[in-house]
């Protein structure tokens, strides 16, 4: 399973969490990262791809989880008392996108529709064996520093849990990795 190198809490997102009674929503969202991973530790060697549905199908499989797919934050859940988690996965496609999420978060939060916001980011030393500008746990708290971190966010950054073969890299229509 990989393994969570790093929790980064902002402006008091657990406590906020533990006074909405969302430690639940926050235990599920890093289960999705429950399930083998292993990379060939060289540099841009592994897709992203299938790392992303992997989670994304963790998030399914556990359930009651709401996807955005376009335009807004990822994953939401809602406690039974309402209070709702949002959560932005950012595992693949270029490290700018990170800037996005983080806009999605702040106007959640900022206009009531989440409570507190959670990004899921490889840590750095992983980013370096995923494909070329993958985001990464230093790119995330650079962009919460500038954006948001006067806002409930937390990041948690993981890393692989073993060496294996490369992960499959996405095919474009050009036939290029």
């Amino acid at each position: 399973m990989p393994i969570i190198s790093q929790f980064v809490d902002y402006n008091g997102f657990r406590t906020k969490v533990d006074r909405l009674d969302m430690t639940t929503l926050v235990e599920e969202a890093r289960r999705t990262l429950n399930f083998h991973l292993e990379v060939e530790e060289r540099r841009f060697a592994n897709g992203t791809q299938g790392l992303r549905q992997r989670i994304d199908s963790e998030f399914m499989r556990i359930g009651g989880w709401a996807k955005l797919t376009v335009g807004g934050i990822d994953w939401q859940k809602s406690t039974p008392r309402g209070a709702r988690l949002g959560v932005e996965v950012q595992v693949s496609g270029r490290s700018d996108m990170l800037a996005v999420d983080i806009m999605h978060l702040k106007d959640s939060l900022s206009t009531g529709r989440i409570d507190a916001g959670l990004i899921i980011v490889p840590d750095d030393p992983l980013s370096r064996f995923l494909t070329d500008r993958t985001p990464n746990l230093a790119t995330a708290i650079k962009h919460v520093n500038d954006k948001a971190r006067d806002m409930p966010i937390m990041i948690i950054a993981f890393l692989h849990d073993g060496v294996g073969p490369a992960l499959p890299k996405m095919r474009t229509n050009l036939g290029r990795e």
